[in-house]
C-alpha cells in the first residue's frame, strides 16, 4: 500500500498477513538471541557457563523466577560480544520448553534489568512495535542480500532488517497505527507526500545558511509552479503571500498533532493549510527524514514527528533554528579548509535551511530547551549527496554492511565477494574511509559526530568503499575540551566533558558500536580472523598517527592503544527513561550516560606495530 494512495478500505488481513506463526515465533527467537546478547555485553545479566564443546560454551540463565532459565551457547568475543547461537535457545518452566517470546523475557528479567513499574509496560510496547516491524521485514523482504549488494541507494535504504545493532527495542515508532506504519516506515518502501502549511512570518523562525535565502531555498525545492498555486491561495484569502514563509510537515504530524495541538493558530489565520506538495518523498531509516524520489537532486526534507522510536521522542526542537545554520556553516567551512579532509574524501551533509513555529502556549508552560511540546513543528532542508557523485560511484548505507537476509546471507560478504578484491584490501579501503577522517576529526579538531551505521552514507566504487558522508549536524555535533574560538551561535555545540570518556567517541561510537558487529559478521559469514580485523583498525590507526607526527602529544594523552576502555551502556539509557534516554537539557548531557566497568581493548596487543609488520599473515 502507498501513502500517496491510501484508502480507509484497505482490510486488516491485508495489513496484517506477515503476522503467521511461523514468522512471529522467528522474530521473537531472533530479539530474545539479541537481548540477551546485548543485556550480557552491559553486565545487566549474567548467565553461567555449563561447558564447551566445538569452541562453544554452554550457558544457563537464572531469571526472577526461580522456576524459569534459559539455556543457550555461544562464543565470547573481543569488546565482551557475544556471538549467540540462535537455534540454541531454550527456556524452561520447571526444566519443560516453552515458548520463546521477547516480551516474555522482559517480564522474566524484569527486576534484574531494573525497569521501574512506570517504564516496564511502555517498553514492553516498544518490543511489541519492534516485533510487529520485524515479522513485516522477514516476510515482506523483496530483496535477499546478493540482490541488495547490487541495489539503487533507495533500495537498499527501505531493504534493511536490522536497526540500530544494539538496542533491543529498536524499531518501536509508538504512535503509529497500522495503517501508518505501512504508508511511512522505512521497510514498506512505500512513498508520500508532504504536507506545506503557511505560517506568519513574524511568528516563524526561520534561517539558512550563508549564500543562501529562505525565498531561493522554497523556490528550489518546491518549484516555480507550486509556489505560484500557494502563493495565489493567500492572496486570495489571507492578505498576500509576503507576511507568510512555508513550512513543510510530515502527513502523520498534520493529522495526529498539529490540527489540534494548533487550533488556535488555524483558527486565527496564522496557520493556513496548503495542502499536500507534488513531490513524492521516501522515509529514511532515521524515519523522520525523506528523501526526494522525484527529483532526487533536491534536498532531504527532516520533519517534527511526535512518535517515540529507541528512547526519544521524534520532535524537533524550534529553538535552535538560527544556531543551527551556524554550525552547518562552521562546519562546512572547517572541514573544506582542511587539506586532510578534503584528501580523504570526507563530506558533510549540511543542513542548509530550518524553519520552526513554536506554539503560543506550550512555548511558556517549560523552561526546558528541549521537551515534546516545543519540538511540534519544525523542518530543515539538507542536502542530497546525489548531485556529489563522480561517475562510477554509488551510494549505500553504512547499516547495509550489518544487514543479514531472511536465509543467512550477509550482504557484507555479498558486496566484498562482488568487488573482486581481497577481504583485507575492501577492509583496509573501508577503514580509510570511515576511521580516518573521524581519528582527525577528533585528534586534531576534538570535533564528534554520531557515526553509527544509519548517519554514514558509504561512497562505491567498483563495490568498494571509497569515501563517505556524514549527517545529522545540527543536533550530534560536538566539540569536547577544546579552547577553540567558536562564533556565539556555535558555542552550544561546545562540551566539557571528563578527560577519561573523551576516547569514547572512537571506543563506544565506532568499536563498539559498528566493528563488534562487523568482527562477529566476518567470522560468521566468511571465515576472517577476529584477530586479524583489529590488527587492521590498529594498523589504521598507526598509518594516521605517522601521517600527522604534530599530533603526536594527543595521541599520547588520549591513548586509542590503552589496555581498558570505560563500558559505555546504551540499552541501560533506554531501560531506564525510554522517552529521553539522554537528559538533554542537563548542563552536561554527558552526566546520563551509564556505565559498567571496563572493556579490553581489542586493538591493545598491537600498540608497538609498525608498518612493517602490516602484511604479516595472522591467524
Amino acid at each position: 500500500m502507498n501513502a500517496l494512495n491510501r484508502s480507509p478500505r484497505t482490510s486488516s488481513a491485508d495489513l496484517l498477513r506477515h503476522l503467521t506463526r511461523d514468522a512471529w515465533a522467528e522474530v521473537n527467537r531472533d530479539l530474545v538471541a539479541k537481548a540477551l546478547a546485548e543485556f550480557a555485553h552491559e553486565l545487566l545479566i549474567e548467565p553461567v557457563p555449563l561447558g564447551t564443546e566445538d569452541g562453544w560454551s554452554w550457558y544457563s540463565l537464572d531469571t526472577d523466577h526461580e522456576h524459569v532459565k534459559y539455556r543457550f551457547r555461544a562464543r565470547r568475543m573481543q569488546l565482551d560480544h557475544w556471538w549467540l547461537d540462535r537455534t540454541s535457545l531454550r527456556r524452561l518452566d520447571c526444566g519443560s520448553d516453552t515458548e520463546l517470546s521477547a516480551e516474555g523475557l522482559v517480564l522474566d528479567l524484569h527486576r534484574r534489568l531494573a525497569l521501574s513499574a512506570d517504564v516496564l509496560p511502555e517498553y514492553l510496547e516498544e518490543l511489541s512495535s519492534s516485533l510487529f516491524a520485524a515479522a513485516y521485514k522477514r516476510e515482506q523482504a523483496r530483496l535477499d542480500a546478493t540482490a541488495l549488494a547490487q541495489a539503487s541507494f533507495q533500495e537498499l535504504e527501505s531493504g534493511m532488517t536490522e536497526g540500530h545493532p544494539i538496542f533491543v527495542a529498536n524499531n518501536a515508532r509508538v504512535g503509529f497505527n497500522t495503517l501508518d506504519y505501512h504508508d511511512f516506515a522505512p521497510e514498506t518502501g512505500a512513498a508520500t507526500t508532504l504536507v506545506w502549511l503557511a505560517a506568519r512570518a513574524e511568528r516563524a523562525r526561520l534561517a539558512c545558511v550563508s549564500g543562501l535565502a529562505y525565498a531561493e531555498l522554497i523556490r528550489n525545492e518546491l518549484g516555480e509552479a507550486t509556489l505560484t498555486a500557494f502563493e495565489r491561495e493567500l492572496a486570495a484569502h489571507f492578505g498576500g503571500a509576503a507576511a507568510f514563509v512555508l513550512i513543510p510537515v510530515h502527513p502523520w504530524q498534520w493529522e495526529n498533532r498539529i490540527q489540534q495541538l494548533f487550533a488556535t493558530d488555524l483558527a486565527l489565520g496564522d496557520l493556513v493549510h496548503l495542502g499536500r506538495g507534488p513531490d513524492a518523498y521516501q522515509p529514511q531509516q532515521s524515519i523522520r527524514t525523506l528523501f526526494n524520489l522525484s527529483r532526487p537532486e533536491r534536498a532531504y526534507v527532516k520533519t517534527a514527528l511526535s512518535i517515540v522510536n529507541m528512547g526519544f521522542s521524534r520532535g524537533m526542537p524550534v529553538s535552535i533554528a538560527e544556531s543551527a545554520m551556524a554550525v552547518n556553516d562552521w562546519l562546512g567551512e572547517l572541514v573544506a579548509g582542511d587539506a586532510f579532509l578534503r584528501t580523504a574524501g570526507f563530506s558533510v551533509l549540511r543542513e542548509i535551511g530550518y524553519i520552526a513555529y513554536p506554539h503560543r502556549y506550550y512555548e511558556q508552560a517549560s523552561r526546558a530547551r528541549h521537551e515534546p511540546y516545543k519540538e511540534l513543528l519544525a523542518a530543515l532542508w539538507r542536502e542530497s549527496p546525489g548531485a556529489r557523485l563522480a561517475s562510477g560511484e554509488r551510494l549505500m548505507t553504512m547499516a547495509a554492511l550489518l544487514h543479514v537476509d531472511r536465509r543467512g546471507v550477509s550482504l557484507l560478504a555479498a558486496l566484498i565477494r562482488q568487488s573482486g578484491v581481497s577481504v583485507d584490501d575492501w577492509l583496509r579501503a573501508y577503514l580509510n574511509a570511515y576511521l580516518t577522517p573521524l581519528l582527525h576529526c577528533f585528534f586534531a579538531h576534538r570535533l564528534t559526530f554520531t557515526p553509527h551505521c544509519e548517519n554514514v552514507i558509504l561512497v562505491l566504487a567498483g563495490d568498494v568503499p571509497t569515501r563517505i558522508f556524514i549527517k545529522d549536524l545540527a543536533e550530534d555535533v560536538a566539540v569536547l575540551n577544546a579552547d577553540v574560538p567558536l562564533p556565539d551561535p556555535v558555542r552550544r555545540i561546545a562540551l566539557t566533558v571528563p578527560e577519561e570518556v573523551m576516547t569514547l567517541v572512537i571506543f563506544t561510537d565506532v568499536f563498539d558500536c559498528v566493528f563488534r558487529f562487523l568482527a562477529r559478521i566476518l567470522g560468521e559469514h566468511l571465515a576472517y580472523s577476529e584477530a586479524r580485523f583489529w590488527r587492521l583498525v590498529a594498523d589504521c590507526i598507526h598509518d594516521y598517527q605517522r601521517a600527522r607526527p604534530e599530533l603526536d602529544a594527543e595521541f599520547r594523552k588520549y591513548d586509542l592503544f590503552a589496555p581498558t576502555f570505560i563500558r559505555n551502556c546504551l540499552n541501560r539509557l533506554q531501560l531506564r527513561n525510554n522517552r529521553q534516554m539522554v537528559d538533554l537539557n542537563a548542563p552536561e548531557p554527558v552526566d546520563s550516560l551509564q556505565f559498567a566497568g571496563t572493556l579490553k581493548n581489542p586493538i591493545a596487543p598491537f600498540a608497538r606495530a609498525t608498518a612493517a609488520q602490516a602484511g604479516e599473515v595472522l591467524t
